[in-house]
């Protein structure tokens, strides 16, 4: 198989695994979000990525102690913690906007910022050439397509809230449920989140030498990116593990974790971690098959599967009740990702 079609459909496995990591929080109604976000924190970013690392790298504290490595190694952390911080705000926004918008817009801009500048530091020239054109059209699209998934979500939220507002006219203020935050605040969360989220790719491209010392050590070509992940992804974890600790002390939901019925919570959250963190384990394996452009192209292909696979999941959950023409404004937006898709592929 040719070697970019197999890098393309690796990542549409990715796409679809990471799309799907936050679905298990709409079952986890007995714990906070505080309580659901700390537990995927560990999961995710303490435990499976050192668990990963040792499997499959050898002489891990070898590379780590190489001529350089180590400078290198805190420049990828750098970037995971900055990225860390975004994903507070992506947590936030999910629980503000639901699944389809905080997707849409979150890893519309990360796709945008992370895979422009990768192509600005390493091969500007190529920037107004066919191929950097062909990116920018691609990197256009996926804005465009985030534009319209946002209108759809402002126009999904007016709707519900009349609907909501007619049900406590006819059933009594008292029956009115309590309200989220607002589409704005909902938004800065998306946007904060989306410039931040793109450091993954960022910080997966500027460790690339360490693939190559991993290599040189013994680690076979699928599993040396995991020398990046290991520094990138433990930094990450610490910001959601600062600020979720904080808000279980403050809102006093230590205690949700020893409910009765919600052992099963801990699982739905290494369920989340495990789709999260092995969708980007497939993303550096994907992007690897994609050639020296890898992080370029495949960036923005994998941001665009996420966002279509949440939307996906939004209409089957019911985020979109009775808001049909706002559903399809959605629907256009996500054929304009999907556009992109194939205009970013066959770059």
């Amino acid at each position: 198989m040719n070697a970019a079609l197999l890098g393309l459909l690796i990542l549409i496995v990715a796409g679809v695994a990471n799309g799907s990591f936050t679905l298990p929080m709409k079952f986890t109604h007995a714990w906070a979000w505080e309580n659901t976000w700390l537990i995927y924190t560990v999961w995710a970013l303490v435990v499976f990525p050192p668990l990963l690392a040792t499997l499959t790298v050898p002489h891990l504290g070898a590379i780590y102690a190489s001529p350089g490595a180590a400078s290198l190694a805190w420049i990828v952390a750098a970037c995971g913690f900055g990225w860390g911080v975004s994903q507070i705000f992506f947590g936030l926004a999910v629980d503000s906007v639901g699944m389809a918008i905080a997707f849409a817009v979150i890893l519309g801009l990360s796709a945008a910022v992370g895979s422009l500048e990768p192509l600005l530091r390493r091969n500007p020239a190529a920037l107004f050439q066919p191929l950097g054109l062909q990116v920018l059209g691609g990197v256009a699209l996926v804005l465009a397509g985030v534009g319209i998934c946002a209108v759809a979500g402002k126009r999904r939220e007016a709707a519900q809230h009349a609907a909501a507002g007619e049900a406590a006219g006819g059933a009594g203020a008292a029956a009115a449920p309590a309200r989220k935050a607002s589409l704005a605040v909902g938004l800065v969360y998306c946007l904060i989140s989306g410039v931040g989220s793109a450091l993954v790719n960022i910080g997966f491209t500027e460790g690339a030498p360490l693939q190559q010392l991993a290599r040189g050590q013994g680690a076979a070509a699928l599993w040396a990116p995991n020398v990046i992940w290991l520094p990138l992804m433990l930094a990450g974890g610490v910001p959601g593990w600062i600020y979720c600790s904080y808000l279980v002390r403050k809102n006093r939901t230590a205690p949700r974790f020893q409910r009765p019925g919600t052992g099963m919570y801990w699982l739905l959250a290494g369920v989340m971690g495990l789709l999260w963190f092995g969708s980007t384990v497939l993303y550096g394996i994907g992007a690897g098959e994609l050639g020296s452009l890898g992080t370029v192209l495949g960036w923005p292909v994998f941001m665009s599967l996420i966002v279509i696979t949440a939307a996906v999941h939004g209409l089957r959950t019911g985020e979109w009740k009775g808001s049909r023409g706002p559903a399809r404004i959605q629907a256009l937006g996500l054929a304009v990702l999907v556009l992109a898709i194939v205009v970013l592929s066959r770059a």
